[in-house]
């Protein structure tokens, strides 16, 4: 059996008691970063062996943790925060298991890019997932041109290091449209900006940035997606 379990974003409260109790009841927690992932397991009196499995190592691990399934072990995965494989380590792992008729169970919990779509203020039925953008200028342009036109409201995940060059790019690809950009949720000093995207951009470039941020988008109307191609 293969467990995906989902840890708080940020708040420790947030764990689910189902997901403790089969953190409890596993036999190897693979964790994408132990040192981070102990202070939730001791938190919770969880003490269970722990195996790196991360973007750097997950070809060469997750082949073993799947003979170890096989064998009859039980294993969770988890991630540094939110759900495990929602752009961070755990696809390749989940499709070998299924792949060897390995059970998978998820155990759901919190994920920064629903609770910011929640708190936007901007259509909730139906939207993109974009995860993280591409890191150079050309390909972000390009990756944003892609659903350009699309209607849907776009959330996008971007790190304190790249936050401003991504809302210039966002604001030269699709335009000035109103946005909402969400950091440290469920913390302490949980903000949610919402406006124009050149609005973020002043309130950002006032602040301290720190910490990783979600940006919902509005898609194109049907009215501006007319004009356009009028």
């Amino acid at each position: 059996m293969l467990y995906l379990v989902a840890t708080p974003i940020g708040n420790l409260g947030d764990m689910s008691f189902r997901a403790i109790e089969v953190l409890k009841s596993v036999d190897l927690i693979a964790s994408e970063d132990s040192r981070h992932s102990s202070i939730l397991l001791n938190h919770y009196e969880i003490s269970k062996p722990q195996t790196a499995l991360n973007n750097f190592n997950e070809r060469k691990v997750a082949p073993k943790l799947i003979e170890r399934m096989k064998r009859g072990e039980t294993i969770a995965l988890i991630s540094d925060a939110g759900t495990p494989g929602i752009s961070d380590p755990g696809y390749l792992l989940v499709r070998l298991a299924l792949d060897e008729d390995i059970e998978v169970q998820v155990i759901p919990g919190p994920s920064a890019g629903v609770m910011a779509l929640t708190l936007s203020g901007l259509p909730m039925h139906s939207y993109l997932f974009k995860g993280f953008p591409p890191v150079k200028e050309g390909p972000r342009k390009r990756f944003l041109a892609m659903d350009a036109e699309s209607g849907h409201t776009m959330v996008f995940y971007e790190s304190p290091y790249r936050l401003l060059a991504f809302l210039d790019s966002a604001i030269e690809v699709l335009g000035d449209r109103q946005a909402a950009l969400a950091n440290d949720l469920t913390k302490k000093f949980e903000k949610v900006l919402r406006g124009s995207l050149s609005d973020i951009k002043t309130w950002v470039q006032e602040d301290k940035i720190r910490g990783e941020y979600v940006i919902c988008i509005e898609g194109l109307s049907k009215d501006a997606l007319k004009k356009q191609k009028d």
